[in-house]
């Protein structure tokens, strides 16, 4: 094992979208890769919009994606002890003050700043005021360093440096005894050993105001790697209007864990103009060099091309064994009706999502034919009921049901008939399916079987009939 500690620190207001999902992987993918250790925190001090839904739901989608922390899931919600600790050592130690101005005298002190042109942070009115009403309703401001600068060496974009004028002496505890977040994540990522910070760069901000309270409890800073923003097509913040974000929606939607692992990579991280890669290939090739600086635009069609790959190359077991549960929101018992997995391989050219082969394999567990009107009109004519009559009787006479034995049945009976495959295949395919676009017919009858596939076909010469 290397010393690298890295963490994934998701606040369960919510499921894990899109933009969490990737912060999770360059954590897990550099951890992985170094030897090092990957750490799963929930960030649930937020108590009123934090939920045991939310939690579940991260868990869940972490599990999808096979991000399997080495520590954790630690939860805030249980460290408070260790926080309001540290709280009372910085006010023992003079790095920390009780504040005791009420919300309506901030607003008036933020409204004069405002209107003389100055920036509206806290004027220190209780820095150093003497007396202490620990029986009076009041915060603690953490005591900001008032001059000179705070700077670090972000791994991704580079020297950042901020004037520590601007800072605000931050609260780290709220009236309702309660610590924030910017003091409550210096705590944790400190004891857990963090010493790579990888998050979005939407906390850059918050990480010159992090460092101080680091260095007045004595703790060692860690480095960090701030990665760019996801911006939706329209080089916006990406958001539901955009599609989907949360993470679980596309699994819903019959994505595989791979393809959206391999989405979310080439989302600000290259490997010259390689594509596609495998979890193992992630491991070996991937280095936050290689993060960009700038924002990576979600693009719904590249994730749909990647998930299609996937089920193209997939095992089949496996896609056969997802398939059921799409199957069943369809209303579908697959138990009993055709071998999924023959179902799985005459469809895994075409489906693009595990709901598109879902929908493409209803024919084949429909107990009765709905045909469509065009395809009806067009290939179930008068002139077809002698020729499927013809495949019917050439059906049962064989001795196996294979893909071969099949086509060797139509050969043999286009050359004792004189009958071109035109004069009866498209009207066969529109008999077993309904429609006009589907796996070959040789395929398909040998998954449904000489028995299905013969009853279907004289239900539509049973149509014809009635012409």
């Amino acid at each position: 094992m290397s010393d690298l500690r890295v963490r994934f620190a998701p606040s369960p207001t919510g499921y894990l979208h899109i933009g969490g999902a990737r912060t999770a992987l360059f954590n897990y993918l550099l951890a992985r890769k170094e030897n090092g250790t990957f750490v799963l925190r929930i960030e649930d001090t937020d108590v009123a919009r934090s939920t045991q839904e939310s939690v579940d739901a991260i868990l869940q989608a972490m599990d999808w994606l096979g991000f399997a922390p080495d520590e954790g899931p630690y939860y805030q919600s249980q460290r408070f002890d260790l926080y309001q600790e540290k709280i009372d050592q910085l006010l023992a130690e003079g790095k920390a003050y009780r504040c005791y101005c009420t919300p309506e005298e901030l607003e008036d002190k933020r409204n004069r700043a405002q209107a003389e042109g100055r920036k509206p942070k806290y004027d220190g009115t209780c820095r150093d005021r003497g007396d202490q009403l620990l029986d009076q309703p009041h915060v603690v401001r953490f005591r900001f360093p008032q001059d000179g600068e705070t700077s670090f060496k972000d791994r991704i974009k580079g020297v950042i440096r901020f004037a520590n004028e601007e800072m605000d002496d931050l609260i780290i505890r709220r009236t309702d005894g309660t610590p924030t977040y910017n003091f409550v994540v210096v705590v944790d990522d400190a004891t857990m050993g963090i010493n790579l910070v990888i998050r979005g760069d939407d906390h850059v901000n918050n990480t010159p105001r992090q460092i101080p309270m680091y260095e007045a409890l004595g703790f060692a800073v860690p480095e960090f790697a701030h990665v760019p923003m996801i911006l939706g097509a329209d080089k916006s913040r990406l958001s539901k209007r955009h599609g989907a974000t949360s993470v679980m929606a596309y699994r819903d939607l019959g994505y595989l864990p791979e393809a959206m692992v391999n989405y979310l990579v080439r989302l600000g991280w290259s490997y010259g103009d390689e594509e596609i890669f495998s979890m193992q290939e992630l491991v070996e090739k991937f280095s936050l060099e290689n993060v960009g600086k700038s924002a990576g635009v979600f693009n719904p069609e590249k994730l749909l091309w990647l998930n299609a790959h996937y089920i193209k190359t997939g095992d089949v077991a496996r896609l056969a064994d997802l398939l059921k549960g799409h199957l069943q929101e369809l209303g579908i018992d697959p138990d009993g009706g055709p071998d999924l997995e023959a179902v799985v391989r005459s469809l895994q050219e075409r489906a693009q999502t595990l709901v598109e082969m879902a929908e493409g394999a209803r024919f084949y567990f429909a107990d009765k034919i709905e045909y469509e009107e065009k395809a009806r009109n067009k290939f179930l004519t008068a002139d077809k009921k002698e020729p499927l009559e013809v495949v019917v009787n050439s059906l049962e006479a064989m001795d196996a049901c294979t893909e071969e034995s099949v086509e060797k049945a139509f050969a043999a009976m286009m050359e004792e008939t004189g009958l071109k495959f035109g004069q009866f295949g498209p009207a066969v395919r529109v008999a077993l399916t309904g429609t006009t676009s589907s796996p070959s017919n040789y395929e398909m009858i040998a998954i449904l079987g000489v028995e299905e596939s013969c009853k279907r076909i004289r239900a539509a010469i049973d149509v014809l009939s009635l012409i």
